[in-house]
């Protein structure tokens, strides 16, 4: 392929001067328009080549070159030697199918939309087959459009007939700088809104520059049906340099932004020595000019991906939308990049930017793993703290419904007997009788309480304020609750809750505190607890067990514990528990 490529250089140079003597010697072109005319198929052939060497898998390239020889073939037409122009006649309009081709197979190289194939089909068919059907009956009697005052002879000729070359003239400007060009505007539209942010990026200046060469085939038509002929050379034929070679260049201005997309890949070894593993998707976006770019990483011990909090994910299907990369190395997998399907087309691209950040998505891989597992320890956790308080409301409910009723039935029944026997019973028993009623009274009391620094039911019947207003009646201290009515989940409720209670009990018992304050709201999707009392201050969460054990369980919650304590200033516990917006 190289040395066809290299080939194809002379041969390109050697037509392009034999089409500018033509033009000069033939239909006395001016010299600027033959000129412009060879600049135009030049620049085509060069930016086609540049683009073939650089992408050999790729069909713009070779599309390119192809526009490039279909227009120079294209100005033997107007030879009089009657085998160059039988032959560039019928290869005449040929530019304008390989034209639409290269636009709507950038940069992809290939044309996967059912529509945009269909339309191909039919540009390819248009522009061989009038041009045919014309030399079929093209015998000189009259000149062609475009052409001098002079005839040519076709090869082809079955049957001369001037009105019916004059009819296919004009039918083939209609259905072709007319219908398809319009339809060929539409295409291009549709591929640039249907693009993803990264293709839109890329499409846009080839695009743009298709739809000005396509409007302009379309404003011909109209001229050609509204102007006497030829004039349409003297309104468009400057119009029609510009649009055709806006197409090489924008090609050409998206290979140079690959080339600086590379050096941007370059620089992203030096970026990521200062970029944390949080920061790595974000620079290997920028890098591959892919705002919507994911990253997933491999735990060989969970079998799977997952993102850089350690959160499961699934990888979506190779598609259309969506394109997936696997990054290995010696054989094995560290990474996936999730990534906008134009970067299938350079995968020397993603390559580069995954040799460069190497070492980085290693460290990040490693990090997602310790917050996989920490998510894991934590949903142990909280399972574990869930149960605990399963388990204590099981307990309150038997002692409620159980002893506590027993011993209520019990008292009654002492005190039925008491009556029955009236003023006939001893007053020794009278007296062990009624010892025993309290007695049990008492009992039921303190089980009660014990059932209650359980779980209480107020807590799971009414709700955090309502077991916080029961707490304060039974705390021998004057407590101030300020707290929210709004009811949250049962976890949540109970974290709350034991922590004031462990907290009030530190203040009555250790920090002879005269009165406390108790707050809890929602403040930033966290409901934050405040227990403030005016005691002695200097607690130290690290004498006993009761606010580790606080902390652990709000912990297991996701949420955090503060104390502040100074000796003589009272202590301040504050905890917080993520509850959602």
């Amino acid at each position: 392929m190289r040395a066809l490529r290299i080939a194809l250089i002379p041969l390109g140079l050697a037509l392009g001067i034999l089409a500018y003597r033509i033009q000069v010697d033939n239909i006395a072109s001016p010299t600027a328009r033959a000129v412009a005319t060879v600049v135009v198929a030049w620049t085509f052939l060069g930016t086609g080549l540049l683009a073939w060497s650089r992408r050999p898998g790729n069909q713009v390239g070779p599309l390119m070159t192809a526009v490039a020889f279909a227009l120079l073939v294209r100005q033997f037409r107007y030879s009089h030697n009657p085998f160059l122009f039988t032959f560039a006649f019928l290869l005449s309009e040929l530019n304008l199918a390989l034209f639409a081709h290269a636009t709507l197979a950038y940069p992809a190289g290939r044309v996967a939309d059912r529509l945009e194939r269909a339309f191909l089909a039919v540009a390819y068919v248009a522009t061989l087959a009038f041009p045919l059907a014309i030399l079929l009956f093209y015998d000189g009697s009259k000149p062609l459009r475009y052409f001098d005052k002079s005839s040519r002879d076709s090869l082809l000729l079955i049957h001369g007939n001037a009105h019916v070359v004059s009819v296919l003239q004009w039918a083939f400007v209609f259905s072709v700088y007319g219908v398809l060009a319009a339809l060929f505007v539409a295409l291009i539209v549709r591929k640039l809104v249907q693009a993803s942010p990264r293709a839109r990026v890329i499409l846009a200046p080839l695009v743009l520059a298709a739809a000005l060469a396509a409007i302009r085939a379309v404003t011909e038509s109209i001229f050609q049906f509204s102007a006497e002929p030829g004039a349409t050379s003297n309104h468009l034929f400057w119009w029609q340099v510009v649009g055709q070679i806006a197409l090489p260049i924008a090609l050409l201005a998206g290979l140079l932004r690959a080339r600086l997309t590379r050096v941007r890949v370059g620089d992203l070894v030096v970026e990521l020595e200062e970029t944390p593993p949080e920061g790595l998707r974000d620079a290997l976006a920028r890098a591959l000019g892919d705002p919507t770019l994911e990253v997933a990483y491999w735990l060989s011990d969970r079998n799977g991906f997952v993102d850089e909090n350690g959160t499961p994910v699934t990888l979506p299907d190779d598609s259309a939308q969506r394109a997936v990369t696997m990054l290995e190395h010696h054989g094995e997998r560290h990474a996936a990049l999730v990534h906008d399907p134009t970067l299938r087309d350079e995968p020397r691209l993603v390559e580069a930017a995954a040799a460069a950040a190497r070492l980085a998505l290693e460290n990040a891989r490693l990090q997602a793993e310790v917050r996989a597992q920490l998510a894991k320890v934590s949903a142990s956790r909280a399972r574990i703290v869930a149960a605990a308080d399963e388990q204590r409301r099981r307990i309150e409910r038997d002692l409620h419904d159980g002893a506590q009723q027993r011993l209520v039935a019990l008292a009654l029944d002492l005190r039925s007997a008491q009556r029955r026997l009236g003023a006939d019973i001893d007053p020794e028993v009278e007296r062990i009788l009624v010892a025993a009623v309290d007695e049990l009274q008492l009992a039921v009391a303190e089980l009660r309480e014990l059932a209650r620094g359980i779980y209480p039911r107020i807590l799971t019947e009414d709700g955090l304020a309502a077991a916080l207003e029961s707490l304060a009646d039974r705390t021998p201290v004057p407590i101030k609750i300020t707290a929210t009515e709004e009811r949250l989940s049962p976890e949540l409720e109970a974290a709350a809750y034991f922590l004031c209670c462990e907290a009030l009990t530190n203040a009555v018992k250790y920090a002879d505190a005269t009165s406390v304050e108790i707050r809890a709201s929602r403040d930033n999707g966290a409901l934050v607890i405040e227990v403030v009392d005016d005691g002695v201050g200097g607690a130290d969460p690290a004498v006993g067990s009761g606010l580790t054990g606080l902390a652990e369980r709000l912990e297991a919650h996701g949420g955090s514990l503060r104390l502040e304590s100074s000796n003589g200033a009272g202590t301040r516990v504050v905890g917080e528990l993520p509850c959602g917006s």
